[in-house]
């Protein structure tokens, strides 16, 4: 399946090797790990809980996944995002584009990567060490990356 939402923690080898394995028509391979940060803005973020819809999230990832396709010579394409709480360092989400040529790779990438930031439902919740938390806002400069597709 070329989407997933799951709460266990996900291999990026092995990820690759199940999309990629043996194939000879497949010249680059982008791989993308977002991961939890510990915090950047002088907080120092705990946890990271993450928590959405399934059947909207899952449709919506699919259609995505399949616009990429569509839009770029790829060969594979795999996304998979975590849901449930996350530890500071945990891995969220992963990106996998595979295509003859890299340019179509790295922008295949880039734009799931853009878009799942934009059009997933996915709602982040963070906690910090005194047990304070937040509902994480949408950033623009994330939809700002998402309108250069358009």
């Amino acid at each position: 399946m070329p989407v997933r939402v799951q709460r266990e923690d996900f291999d990026v080898s092995a990820e690759t090797e199940r999309l990629i394995g043996g194939r000879r028509d497949i010249g680059a391979v982008v791989t993308f790990t977002g991961r939890v940060r510990g915090g950047d803005d002088g907080r120092q973020i705990a946890t990271l809980t993450l928590e959405h819809y399934p059947e909207m999230t899952e449709a919506e990832m699919a259609r995505i996944e399949a616009e990429a396709m569509a839009r770029w010579p790829l060969q594979a394409a795999l996304m998979v995002h975590r849901v449930g709480e996350l530890q500071a360092g945990d891995n969220i989400v992963l990106v996998i584009t595979a295509a003859a040529h890299r340019q179509a790779a790295f922008e295949a990438a880039n734009f799931l990567m853009d878009y799942l930031k934009t059009r997933a439902p996915f709602w982040k919740k963070e906690t910090t060490g005194d047990g304070t938390s937040t509902w994480v806002e949408a950033h623009a400069g994330d939809d700002d990356a998402a309108k250069r597709w358009q």
